[in-house]
């Protein structure tokens, strides 16, 4: 269902049956992994899949940052330059 360098693709998924009869396949909630990491300064030109592929060498893995963080909207966390976030180590 995700691809295997998806966060998801280790969640397990669950089918119901909606009002109407037809069925749902949703993704369970999963639990943030912790996440030791360094603080890193975002600059103006900083988007969370550039600071993923310079950390990481892969720009798909942005979602690691992401979760590592407490914001909700993933975006707001390069919105602002100067604004220290954690960057995991792996």
């Amino acid at each position: 269902m995700f691809l295997s360098n998806s966060r998801y693709a280790s969640v397990a998924t669950v089918t119901v049956r909606s009002r109407d009869g037809r069925e749902v396949t949703a993704v369970r909630l999963r639990r943030l992994p912790a996440a030791a990491g360094e603080p890193y300064a975002v600059t103006r030109s900083d988007r969370l899949d550039i600071i993923a592929r310079r950390r990481y060498g892969d720009a798909t893995r942005y979602w690691r940052v992401a979760d590592a963080n407490t914001e909700l909207e993933a975006a707001a966390l390069t919105a602002r330059p100067g604004r220290v976030i954690e960057v995991p180590e792996t």
